[in-house]
């Protein structure tokens, strides 16, 4: 799958670093999107996820899977964007499934019984399958 798009955020006095947070846009051959985030999800480092999720739904493809595994904090805010990327999505009549959920975010999921309004998958194969 070709990266079709890749954000990041994280540049300090003109020398690049380890970005906070990255995100990588795939399409897959049945037209799905897949959107692997990395690094921290918090109201610090957001933007780039907000932006790729809103242009992703706004694309309407058939299933967006967003690969969490990558993923090592996540706050409300990075909650509070799954939940309105996942209502913006069903609105839209987009599948909208989470992957490869890391430790941090599940807890964060379980914490808030969020996890209940989510398609959770193991990996990003068995996202795109179901």
């Amino acid at each position: 799958m070709p990266a079709e798009n890749e954000r990041g955020a994280g540049v300090t006095a003109g020398h690049p670093q380890e970005p906070p947070l990255t995100v990588q846009v795939h399409r897959t051959d049945t037209r799905g999107a897949v959107c692997r985030v990395a690094g921290d999800l918090d109201i610090e480092t957001l933007a780039p996820a907000e932006e790729s999720l809103s242009d992703l739904v706004g694309q309407g493809p058939p299933v967006l899977v967003i690969d969490l595994e990558r993923v090592g904090f996540c706050d409300s805010s990075g909650l509070n964007l799954l939940l309105k990327t996942r209502a913006a999505a069903l609105e839209a009549g987009i599948g909208f499934r989470l992957a490869a959920v890391a430790p941090p975010v599940m807890r964060v999921l379980q914490l808030t019984g969020a996890q209940a309004v989510f398609s959770i998958h193991e990996s990003v194969d068995a996202a795109l399958v179901v």
